[in-house]
């Protein structure tokens, strides 16, 4: 089970290194240094590893401005942790609580000795104690899988590419990069690398992103046996989330939280949103509660290899 997922994430990480290779040739031959621009982005990418690796815990709890508890000060949600970390054969998390008034949850730390799950005042007053185990049991499926290092990489990925592909717009739009080549054809190979690379860096994402979105809930629903109680959590979180009250801006740490925590997108935003919709979501819990129920799904496990949907979807 452990070769297993280490070597899907190293799958993962070997696509983006290599995407990011390939980009910085493209600008290293637009500044006549193409192996260069190779070396620096493989430079770039063993940092941004490195620095997720090690600082992606303390970066996340400190910019959704979470404070860690203990036992007496959050009792329900300390002892729902605890339960489900048991039930999931996991290491006992650290426990936060950040004060944002949208019910939402999510889990960062590099691996399960090393990990925090945190919620939100919001949904520790909205949530009754099942939908609070469920959405407790989706981020610690994200802990078992390692799935936030992976999430923490492809985000800061898509920020580097969509930075490269503007430099060399605009070193092309004010007749920089090569001049003895026609600047009108410069100046369209930029504006195509400004459009296309980020949206294919976006489209990889969230392909990591959604997918595991879907597998936490998938893994989480397992732990507890309760699927239905993860959909009605997830049902009554999109609604407290698309509250007025909800102020959350943080583009940058948005794919964390179980749920979209950024209200009102428009059509358009939410098609290249790093969620899932919450109906698709559902209705894969609720087909699981029918496979669970018909014995079709096997009891969870906390020796079983969890990186792979038991559901045929993925």
């Amino acid at each position: 089970m452990r070769l297993a997922w280490q070597l899907r994430t190293l799958g993962v990480f070997t696509v983006m290194t290599l995407f990011l290779m390939g980009i910085g040739f493209l600008v290293g031959w637009f500044f006549h240094y193409s192996y260069l621009g190779l070396v620096v982005m493989l430079a770039i990418s063993v940092l941004i590893s490195f620095y997720s690796y090690w600082f992606s815990k303390s970066s996340a709890l400190r910019a959704n401005k979470v404070h860690l508890v203990n036992q007496y000060e959050e009792p329900r949600l300390y002892d729902t942790v605890q339960r489900v970390a048991e039930k999931a054969g996991l290491p006992m998390p650290e426990v936060g609580v950040s004060e944002y008034p949208m019910p939402n949850a999510f889990a960062t730390g590099r691996n399960p000795q090393n990990a925090a799950v945190v919620a939100t005042r919001g949904l520790l007053q909205l949530l009754d104690d099942d939908e609070l185990e469920g959405v407790i049991a989706h981020e610690m499926s994200h802990v078992k899988n390692r799935d936030i290092l992976v999430m923490s990489v492809a985000s800061t990925v898509a920020s580097v590419l969509t930075f490269a592909s503007r430099m060399v717009f605009y070193s092309a739009l004010f007749g920089g990069g090569r001049r003895d080549e026609n600047n009108g054809v410069m100046l369209a190979i930029g504006l195509a690398m400004m459009i296309f690379v980020p949206i294919a860096a976006l489209i990889m994402q969230l392909a990591v992103s959604r997918n595991r979105e879907y597998l936490a809930d998938e893994t989480g629903a397992r732990i507890t046996g309760r699927p239905l109680a993860l959909a009605n959590a997830l049902m009554r979180l999109e609604g407290g989330c698309a509250r007025p009250s909800n102020n959350y801006s943080d583009t940058a740490h948005a794919d964390m939280w179980i749920c979209n925590p950024l209200r009102n997108e428009g059509s358009f935003r939410t098609l290249f949103s790093t969620h899932p919709s919450t109906e698709s979501r559902i209705e894969r819990l609720e087909a699981l509660a029918r496979k669970m129920k018909a014995n079709e799904i096997p009891e969870y496990e906390p020796d079983e290899d969890s990186s792979r949907s038991k559901m045929n979807f993925q």
